[in-house]
């Protein structure tokens, strides 16, 4: 019996699937449990139609992510760190300080699609990866600097 699937079904097909399978094994537990429809001329027609308004879809919202990836791609920011002897960074630059500072230039990114190797550790400049899609990707550029400590704050004044 020819069946077109109507959600994933581990071992049998994915959704939009058009298959043949048992008759018995359609019976008694694709169609009962609406994971299933029988492949009809009109449910051809219908589930080639989803396929199309989805295919529509999924291309808009890719241009909309490519366009905000230009946008993320075009920033750079800066970070400042406090640095001890011979300019070592106490702590790390991590994916939720990157987020804040791209979010402090109106460039909102969840942090867990910034993508590093490891925390940066070091001063300089860095380019990281951002992953907006599963096909598109943007890239930062992270200056990290170190943080400049106010003058009269160096020796507290002491009182008698």
């Amino acid at each position: 019996m020819k069946v077109i699937l109507r959600e994933d079904v581990q071992g049998v097909g994915n959704i939009g699937d058009v298959l043949e399978v048992a008759q018995g094994f359609a019976r008694n537990f694709l169609l009962p449990r609406n994971k299933a429809v029988e492949a009809t001329g009109r449910n051809l027609k219908s589930v080639e139609h989803v396929k199309r308004v989805i295919t529509e879809k999924a291309k808009k919202e890719k241009g909309e992510i490519e366009e905000y990836g230009k946008k993320v791609s075009a920033t750079a920011v800066t970070i400042t760190v406090q640095v001890g002897k011979d300019d070592k960074i106490f702590g790390s630059v991590t994916t939720k300080d990157i987020a804040e500072a791209l979010a402090a230039k109106g460039v909102e990114v969840d942090k867990r699609k910034i993508h590093l190797d490891h925390p940066i550790k070091e001063l300089g400049t860095v380019s990281v990866p951002i992953k907006l899609h599963s096909q598109v990707t943007a890239t930062v550029r992270v200056t990290v600097a170190k943080a400049e400590a106010p003058a009269d704050a160096a020796v507290p004044a002491q009182e008698d």
